[in-house]
């Protein structure tokens, strides 16, 4: 008898264990209306890392196909048959296969150049904040031709 006087609980005590299950009330209901803002942020976070990523890749494209159509001497050595080839190697990853343009000109001072361009339509994981899902990645490397003869 002695024993259920001393454990009895108080009155104080027994305010203090209601007011620890209303604050757990109170979290899981915050919780509720923050966790739709935390998957949003979430997802926007994923589909920018991949976005940056492709991008990335396609840089990676455009510039090993440049480097390819320069110069002769190395492509004659390359284990790829054509520009094309040379810049797709990087991309063995992005499904669909980008596209690849090459074009030769001279610039303003009359030096010849040769210009690759790649892109790639790239598809987000969700249409958010008024995009449609799709964002192009062009990218496009100049870079000058190697001399076929060296210059004196």
């Amino acid at each position: 008898m002695l024993a259920g006087i001393l454990f009895k609980p108080t009155s104080s005590q027994t305010r203090r264990q209601s007011g620890v299950a209303r604050r757990r009330g109170a979290a899981v209901v915050e919780l509720a209306i923050l966790l739709p803002f935390l998957m949003l942020l979430f997802v926007l976070a994923v589909d920018f890392a991949r976005v940056f990523y492709c991008s990335l890749t396609i840089t990676n494209c455009a510039r090993a196909g440049a480097l390819y159509a320069s110069d002769p001497v190395a492509a004659a050595e390359s284990p790829f048959a054509s520009i094309q080839a040379a810049a797709l190697a990087d991309a063995t990853n992005l499904t669909p296969q980008p596209t690849v343009t090459s074009s030769q000109g001279t610039d303003a001072l009359g030096q010849p150049y040769v210009e690759v361009t790649v892109s790639y339509a790239f598809k987000t994981i969700t249409g958010y904040l008024g995009s449609t899902g799709n964002v192009q990645v062009i990218r496009k490397v100049r870079t000058a031709l190697a001399p076929t003869t060296p210059s004196s």
